[in-house]
């Protein structure tokens, strides 16, 4: 091969090598893929409304079988109502002095945006701490004096004196009934002279014998004053006040008696005629589901009874006459539709003055401040705490 042959071979394989070189070069690089774009994040579950705290304050205490019992066994109506919509809880045997503010400011303390005081002697502290705190709402049973932030609820405890004294009237063999007073309020003197009522409706010369003990709940009291009533000569009792003892001592002693506020067949079961009670409940639902929906306005008062299925009589004995019981199925009857009055004129007072003149009704401005007794009471209502 000559030399200029060889020069060509070379070159022909340099061009070769350089053509492969620039091919490489000119290799474009794979595309990497793309990462995938992450899906946007759920959205976080808007965060659970607080519950609303509710604080009720007691006289006394929740065995008490009778009032404070009955405002409990409606707390729970709210928890059951509600669930955890809500947190309830209770302080009780709180005094009526000095220590229901503290005991109620302590409420406030602790969170609680709904608090109920459930008797009279709480309204000028519990009127006081709502001015102070106006981010709290207050609801006071049987009271008279609201704020804007206040509002006062009771029951037509009248009603149910009323059917158990028409009961009393039929099964007294003296012609002598007994009450046992708490405190000479409006709504105590009005429960007796509704007691004496409904007897009379029955039997016209029925006699009211009266002790007062001047305490809600104080069962040596209580007793005392049954006894002292049986002992002058009264065979059938109701009481004012918040225990069992009255129908204790009415069965201890042969007599008989009522349960109030709620039933209290189980503690006299032999002297037992019947219960006067109070069901708080559809008023406490109804206030509380007020509060949690924003529609709760403080400065009214509300005034339930047997029409709004406030007040009953139940578990009248079997002893008692059918005819009798007829009667007060009548009443409920037209207590619930309107029909029936029970402070219906003439009414006179136990000193022969009128009260109310022949045909005319009271109207609750009328039975909201009554201190005088009707007749047939015996007696005056002794000084105290007055409407």
């Amino acid at each position: 091969m000559t030399n200029l042959q060889k020069r060509y071979f070379t070159m022909t394989a340099l061009t070769a090598v350089a053509a492969a070189a620039l091919v490489g070069c000119g290799k474009k690089e794979e595309a990497k893929p793309v990462a995938a774009t992450p899906a946007p994040a759920a959205s976080a579950p808007a965060p659970k409304p607080e519950p609303l705290k509710i604080a009720f304050a007691y006289v006394g205490p929740v065995g008490d079988g009778g009032w404070t019992f009955a405002h409990d066994n409606a707390r729970k109506e709210i928890d059951k109502a509600y669930g955890d919509k809500v947190v309830t809880s209770f302080v009780e045997k709180v005094p009526e002095s000095a220590d229901a503010e503290r005991v109620i400011r302590d409420m406030v303390s602790q969170g609680n945006k709904l608090i109920f005081g459930t008797t009279f002697g709480y309204m000028e502290p519990m009127l006081k701490i709502a001015a102070d705190t106006k981010g709290v709402k207050f609801e006071h049973a049987t009271g008279y004096k609201t704020a804007d932030n206040m509002r006062t609820y009771d029951s037509r405890t009248y009603e149910g004196a009323y059917m158990a004294g028409v009961i009393a009237g039929k099964m007294s063999k003296t012609g002598t009934v007994g009450v046992v007073g708490s405190i000479p309020i409006p709504e105590v003197i009005r429960n007796i002279n509704s007691f004496t009522l409904g007897a009379q409706s029955v039997n016209p010369k029925i006699k009211t014998k009266v002790v007062w003990v001047n305490e809600w709940f104080n069962p040596p009291k209580e007793t005392e004053a049954a006894t002292a009533l049986i002992n002058g000569g009264a065979d059938v009792l109701m009481q004012n006040t918040d225990s069992s003892a009255v129908l204790q001592t009415a069965e201890k002693m042969g007599k008989r008696a009522f349960g109030w506020d709620s039933d209290m067949t189980a503690y006299g079961p032999k002297a037992h005629l019947g219960s006067a009670i109070i069901n708080w409940g559809p008023y406490y639902v109804k206030a509380v589901g007020e509060a949690l929906e924003g529609k709760w306005t403080g400065g009214s008062s509300t005034w339930w009874g047997v029409k709004e299925g406030a007040i009953d009589m139940v578990s009248v004995a079997a002893d008692v006459p059918d005819d009798t019981k007829k009667r007060v199925d009548e009443i409920r009857a037209g207590l619930k539709d309107g029909s029936f009055m029970i402070w219906k004129g003439p009414i006179m007072d136990n000193t022969g003055k009128e009260l109310i003149a022949k045909d005319v009704v009271a109207d609750d401005k009328f039975l909201g401040g009554l201190k005088t007794y009707v007749k047939g009471v015996e007696g005056k209502v002794p000084g105290g705490d007055k409407k």
